[in-house]
């Protein structure tokens, strides 16, 4: 760099004697290379015999020297916390209108995902974007994956909250109304002859779990048992079950589904 080999010219805001001073006061590591550099220069030294001291770059005193002319011992130290950062990808009111199509479908339909969103902020900013910055987005709008709430597209919510709330009352009422007998309340888990929609994770808002809504294509079939089923009897009887449930819908090796 030219001119490294000369003294640079400071502007005497401070005496070399307080310069050293604060260069050995310093508490931080940057402070104190800054200090220590701006010290050798204002003893004359040249900022070559300065970078090979204190090991910094002649672009990076020349930038020292700039600060402290201007702004004296206030321009020295560690300033990246004064650093803003880049501008965002989106302003706020683009991030809005973002947060508005994300509750619909996304264009093509299909699922929101990190590529889309990306696409989207393409065709709104007018410049190529990674899918990376579409996952930013979704993060800084505070949605997360979430797995889905499987319900049957005939589902009734409001019956189901109404059971939910009523059924403890129930069984209060008939334990108060025969105190004698005992009453045991059995949940029974149900086996399924068929297929299930595959459920995937989507991106939702946070706290606010999705329904996954499907036609669940099979029937139900309850099977009430005293005692146990042996494994390799309930094998057998699972596919004696299967095989009439195809022949009753005409479906078989001559026929596929």
């Amino acid at each position: 760099m030219p001119g490294m080999s000369q003294t640079l010219h400071l502007v005497a805001h401070t005496p070399t004697a307080e310069l050293e001073r604060l260069y050995k006061a310093a508490a931080t590591v940057i402070e104190r290379s800054h200090l220590h550099g701006i010290w050798l220069l204002s003893r004359g030294c040249a900022a070559k015999l300065v970078a090979g001291v204190t090991g910094l770059t002649p672009r990076w005193i020349s930038e020292l020297v700039g600060r402290y002319n201007q702004f004296g011992l206030d321009g020295l130290g560690d300033h990246r916390r004064f650093n803003a950062g880049a501008k965002p990808l989106l302003d706020p009111e683009k991030l809005a209108r973002l947060r508005h199509w994300l509750d619909g479908e996304p264009p093509g339909h299909g699922l929101w995902t990190g590529r889309k969103v990306a696409q989207w902020i393409t065709g709104t900013i007018g410049r190529l974007v990674s899918p990376r910055r579409g996952l930013d987005c979704l993060h800084r709008l505070d949605f997360t994956r979430q797995m889905p709430r499987p319900r049957h597209a005939a589902g009734n919510l409001h019956a189901q909250v109404a059971f939910k709330a009523g059924f403890r009352q129930q069984i209060q009422d008939r334990q108060h109304a025969d105190p004698d007998t005992p009453l045991e309340v059995w949940a029974l888990d149900e086996h399924r002859i068929g297929l299930k929609p595959v459920v995937r994770r989507i991106w939702a808002p946070r706290g606010c779990r999705p329904d996954a809504v499907g036609h669940h294509r099979f029937e139900w079939l309850y099977l009430f048992t005293i005692g146990a089923i042996l494994r390799n009897g309930f094998r057998s009887w699972r596919r004696s079950l299967s095989a009439q449930t195809l022949s009753r819908r005409g479906t078989g090796r001559q026929r596929q589904c």
